[in-house]
């Protein structure tokens, strides 16, 4: 058991040692940081405890229980209508004001487990608390296993429905993820997506779907926040001779990708569902009673021209 700014944190290491990631169970479970060969892949941008303080999304912060948007105060999803309040602290804001990536990571406290190996954390969250109902009704457990290997990072959430209720699927990941080896400018990006989705002024798909114009270009003067249904492959940024990538193994559908001008880091978000389909229903899925969902992707660094 480590710390990470007061928290304990649980440190994984690949089997050869060249590789380390470290979790915090108290802030969300957040991978605070992914290192290979001592270079840290993650962007930490405000660090562990204003993430779970205040929901600054940093490293690989799971996004929970709705990935990035609602378009309001409220969804209607499973058969339960759901009313939230504009001042609840506990869920986060966008710079419009719109609930965004769930509820505020310093409410979700995981009970890590005994995996057995040096590699693999496992841990599972409780969602049947009043207060975590209170938001979202729907009591379900979430287990999480990561593990660790030569330059990469799995990572597997398993939502279960413990009970009678029918749990709406609609969260995502948001990997702060850096090329090592050249500059923002000089990283060259690869979607692995079939379509793009048209969204409206404040990030909200509007259902329309769009051609993807460009699935191979340079990050150089390029600002992105955009959402994709996810194709075959893997999301990619090449810089000099290294490649990193982000593969949807199994369960994401969907992807967000960030890259705001002027900074070092590159988003390929993978979400089980479009932002706001708790809202939408678009392609949402719901799990009955007694079974579970899996979603998975891999964090891969590769030599250039090498597939992961």
């Amino acid at each position: 058991m480590g710390s990470a700014e007061g928290f304990d944190s649980i440190r994984l290491t690949s089997v050869d040692g060249s590789t380390t990631a470290e979790f915090v169970p108290d802030a969300n479970l957040v991978c605070c940081s992914l290192e290979v060969d001592g270079v840290e892949l993650l962007e930490r941008r405000r660090g562990v405890r204003v993430y779970a303080e205040q929901g600054k999304t940093m490293g690989i912060p799971l996004l929970y229980p709705w990935a990035n948007r609602l378009a309001r105060f409220g969804y209607e999803a499973a058969g339960k209508a759901v009313t939230l309040s504009e001042d609840d602290a506990r869920i986060p804001r966008d710079s419009a004001g719109l609930p965004i990536h769930g509820v505020l990571p310093g409410l979700l406290h995981w009970e890590p487990e005994d995996s057995g190996a040096s590699d693999t954390l496992a841990a599972r969250l409780d969602w049947r608390s009043d207060e975590l109902l209170e938001l979202f009704p729907f009591a379900h457990e979430v287990h999480c296993e990561a593990t660790v290997g030569r330059a990469e990072l799995t990572v597997t959430a398993a939502v279960t429905a413990v009970t009678a209720d029918r749990v709406p699927v609609s969260f995502g990941y948001h990997p702060y993820t850096r090329a090592p080896g050249a500059a923002r400018d000089e990283w060259q990006i690869a979607l692995a997506a079939s379509n793009r989705l048209v969204l409206d002024d404040h990030s909200i798909p509007t259902g329309e779907r769009a051609p993807v114009d460009r699935d191979r270009f340079s990050l150089a003067g390029v600002s992105l926040d955009d959402a994709f249904e996810a194709g075959p492959g893997a999301f990619e940024a090449v810089a000099g001779e290294h490649r990193l990538t982000v593969e949807f193994l199994s369960g994401y559908d969907f992807a967000q990708v960030f890259a705001p001008a002027g900074l070092e880091f590159i988003c390929f978000e993978p979400m089980t569902a479009p932002t706001n389909a708790l809202n939408s229903g678009d392609r949402l899925t719901v799990v009955p009673p007694g079974e579970t969902y899996i979603a998975r992707f891999r964090i891969a660094l590769t030599a250039r021209g090498s597939r992961s």
